[in-house]
């Protein structure tokens, strides 16, 4: 009878031949749709100034160029200084913030804490109003003065209200009650079940709000750009902005010199070096990915099955 039942319920969830072809095509062009704008930037930022103002963006140019690659070589002691502040503020602001975000999605995933409500509602609260930039930037500098220093980029982002809200619902879900309460009657303190109970079986999740996290901290601008003012503490994306900007002023300067003269303007790479930006930027975080990815797609299918 019950050899019966799963027959009928794996016939039941089986898709047909023509279904499974329908599926299979839709997911490859799917994952055409995501791999083609990364391919087309790959291959603009190797097309010559020329050739992108004259036919646009391709995925193979018609002219190839490598001046905007050359342009940024230029500034290669500048470009690594700025990747290794970005380095550290990822590694060190993604540890930071799994580890706060995590304990206190902890905290209030366990029925025994008493404030858990309020604690939620604190957090939760935030995701809906925020105090507004002019407050932020008055705490950031007035009250903990970290303005001009390495915190300035990695403080700020720790905590997560989001992050927070994921894990919580992540510890109540995925971590039976049994085994924390079986620990807990073995004498093992809150902070030992946490590492050493709690944070095994809480890895997916963790694992996916790192990803989070590092995204973040990778992609970071406004911190950089409103709290730090040493060229010292430029990291990536803001000293990639400075160069397109320093790119724009100078094509509007020779423009302008060019058209009073009455001589045609030698092609700077804006656009490919645009492109070349994107390239230099995304890279790295991308080769991050694939150790995340078993994590990742466990973490957001925790839960859906239970048994």
């Amino acid at each position: 009878m019950a050899k019966n039942k799963k027959k009928k319920f794996a016939m039941a969830t089986q898709a047909s031949p023509v279904t499974n072809v329908i599926y299979n095509i839709l997911f490859i062009l799917f994952a055409i749709m995501c791999v083609y704008p990364m391919l087309l930037i790959i291959g603009s930022s190797f097309a010559s100034e020329n050739s992108l103002n004259t036919v646009g963006y391709r995925v193979i140019p018609r002219e190839f160029g490598t001046d905007a690659y050359v342009y940024l070589a230029n500034n290669a002691s500048v470009i690594l200084r700025a990747y290794g502040v970005t380095i550290f503020a990822t590694v060190v602001g993604t540890v930071m913030s799994v580890l706060v975000c995590g304990l206190y999605g902890y905290a209030i995933s366990r029925n025994e804490f008493k404030w858990r409500k309020q604690f939620t509602f604190l957090e939760f609260f935030t995701m809906l109003f925020s105090g507004g930039l002019v407050p932020w930037y008055l705490v950031c500098t007035r009250f903990l003065h970290i303005n001009d220093t390495i915190w300035a980029l990695i403080l700020p982002m720790v905590n997560s209200a989001w992050n927070i809200i994921i894990l919580k619902t992540f510890f109540k879900t995925g971590v039976p009650d049994a085994i924390v309460e079986s620990a807990r009657i073995d004498g093992a303190f809150e902070f030992k079940i946490f590492f050493q109970i709690v944070w095994p079986i809480a890895l997916p999740g963790l694992a996916t709000i790192a990803l989070f996290a590092m995204l973040g901290y990778w992609n970071d601008y406004n911190n950089a750009l409103y709290l730090t003012s040493s060229k010292e503490l430029q990291n990536l994306q803001l000293y990639l902005f400075n160069i397109l900007q320093n790119i724009q002023a100078l094509t509007s300067t020779a423009n302008t010199a060019a058209a009073q003269a009455g001589h045609t303007l030698a092609q700077l790479p804006k656009e490919s070096a645009r492109m070349a930006m994107c390239v230099v930027s995304v890279g790295p975080i991308i080769l991050a990915y694939p150790f995340f990815q078993k994590y990742f797609i466990q973490g957001l299918t925790i839960g859906s099955v239970k048994g």
